[in-house]
């Protein structure tokens, strides 16, 4: 009799992709799903998410204080209320999609809220209410304040897109990086080189979001709520929709959710969790070290946009004849560093790194961290230098009482650390990212990427608690704070000085922590 070709009627074997369904629940094959053609649509779809966040970002104190005729004041308020909430809510976000739903069903939910919100923000911003032709009187000197209904579906409209980014942000990076099998040698170097390129691409649209104006940010919204189909991310949504997207399987986030919940809805008391449930518990408990000595990182990335700036603004910014670039602007070589330096990171460091030391990702993710860290002392200490030499220059020319005075010396000398903190970003931020979502079980991804994100929440906060603490403790009783108004009277330096200490001492904490680390089996590192 003869022998059945078996080969002909089953899929191969090794072409499954273990641990990984299709929208229909079905496992995939690697051959036809996955990989990079996947994970570059959805790179695509963070992009159109960035695009859309950042331009409501960088324009809304504009916005508030322009047609909506709020106060400075009460602009910068609300801008700071919605930026903590959007920055707060992925963790809840994650909760969600690690306990409940699942990361492809929070995507497309989360994604659904975020076109309302953006369609609804688009009608609001639309009513003749705002129009100048809805004031009577020619001669008002103010805006006109627009009606309290207006108000409300405006701010509604914000909410909800801080809403629908909360599901999205912390699931969409895990769900790209889900598009590879880090079991399989070459997927595995496919993932680490997939967080850089993740990197890149945000950055690129950040930088040019930085110089969007509301008009275009409105034109925008306006063609989206015209043909919603059109729009990236809601292709995205009709894809996932369509299950041409591999996903991993739908886990829950056991541990908690069985200290939350039972079966029924009702609290439960003194059940004894599994031995896989205990392990979840750890793998979270144990990145706590290596969050709590990021802190000080994020804290040091707070300032390029604020004491630097103001830097800026003393120093001499002319270019050719009358005319000056704006200090703001310099803010821009840290993303150009960026988009520079990780293709000579992906493709030039990590394949030399790697005949060396025989790991995929060249270095390990700590080593990677730890550089970036490094980079940071460095650049604070530059940055200290250069306001140590600007305050003697301002001295030398007797400029110090003349705060509104151009200081004699080129903006370029700001140059260094800006371009330092780019490279920086480029170990410790996709290092950091690539961390949060390795070291954490296949269900928990979703939160381990919350909790990098949580880093940077955290970090803005700190930097204005201590900002606030050294104001009070160097001012008053007429002595000018290390950061009086009067800049040539500061002593930004000596905050500086404080930051790489305080650097130094985080980068002390953190290599002795990642000695003792031990990676989780299986990981790229």
């Amino acid at each position: 009799m003869a022998t059945p070709n078996l080969s002909a009627e089953t899929p191969l074997l090794e072409d499954t992709v273990d641990g990984a369904v299709d929208y229909e629940g079905l496992p995939v094959n690697r051959s036809s799903s996955g990989g990079w053609r996947s994970a570059s649509f959805i790179i695509g779809v963070e992009v159109a998410e960035r695009f859309a966040y950042y331009g409501i970002g960088s324009n809304l104190i504009s916005y508030l204080t322009g047609p909506l005729g709020q106060s400075t004041a009460t602009a910068a308020e609300n801008v700071n209320a919605w930026s903590g909430t959007a920055s707060l809510l992925p963790l809840v976000g994650a909760f969600v999609a690690d306990s409940y739903l699942g990361r492809y069903r929070t995507i497309v939910i989360a994604s659904l809220l975020y076109i309302l919100g953006l369609g609804l923000l688009t009608l609001s911003a639309v009513l003749p209410s705002l129009n100048p032709s809805y004031c009577q009187d020619t001669n008002r000197t103010t805006p006109c304040s627009p009606p309290q209904f207006q108000v409300i579906l405006f701010f509604f409209s914000l909410y909800l897109v801080a809403v629908g980014q909360g599901g999205h942000k912390p699931c969409v990076q895990a769900f790209g990086a889900d598009q590879f099998d880090g079991h399989d040698p070459v997927e595995c170097k496919a993932k680490s080189s997939f967080f850089n390129w993740w990197y890149f691409s945000l950055c690129a649209v950040s930088r040019g979001m930085k110089k969007a104006h509301l008009q275009e940010l409105v034109t925008v919204f306006v063609a989206a709520a015209k043909n919603w189909r059109t729009t990236p991310l809601a292709i995205a949504i009709e894809e996932e929709a369509r299950g041409t997207l591999p996903h991993q399987g739908s886990h829950q986030f056991s541990f908690l959710n069985k200290a939350l919940l039972a079966p029924d809805g009702s609290k439960e008391h003194g059940k004894v969790c599994s031995i896989s449930e205990v392990e979840e518990a750890k793998a979270v408990l144990r990145l706590v070290p290596i969050w709590a000595t990021s802190l000080v990182y994020a804290i040091v990335f707070a300032q390029s946009s604020t004491f630097f700036t103001k830097q800026g603004v003393t120093m001499d910014r002319s270019i050719g004849s009358g005319f000056d670039i704006p200090a703001a602007s310099l803010q821009s070589f840290i993303s150009l560093s960026i988009v520079l330096f990780i293709p000579i990171y992906d493709r030039i460091f990590v394949p030399l790194a790697r005949t060396i030391t025989r790991k995929p990702a060249g270095i390990t993710m700590l080593q990677r961290i730890g550089t970036g860290m490094f980079l940071s002392v460095l650049s604070m200490v530059i940055a200290a230098l250069v306001e140590w030499k600007r305050l003697e220059t301002a001295l030398e020319y007797g400029l110090v009482d003349i705060p509104k005075a151009t200081i004699p010396m080129g903006v370029w000398w700001l140059v260094p650390q800006y371009v330092l903190f780019g490279v920086a970003d480029v170990f410790t931020m996709v290092g950091l990212q690539e961390f949060f979502y390795d070291q954490v079980p296949n269900e928990l991804r979703s939160m381990g990427l919350s909790l990098y994100l949580s880093i940077f929440g955290v970090g803005s906060f700190l930097s204005s608690f201590l900002i606030s603490a050294i104001e009070k403790a160097t001012g008053g009783d007429g002595r000018d704070s290390w950061f009086a108004d009067n800049l040539n009277r500061a002593h930004l330096d000596y905050y500086y000085w404080l930051l790489a200490g305080l650097s130094a001492v985080e980068l002390a904490a953190f290599v002795y922590l990642a000695k003792s680390y031990i990676y989780n089996r299986g990981s790229t590192i």
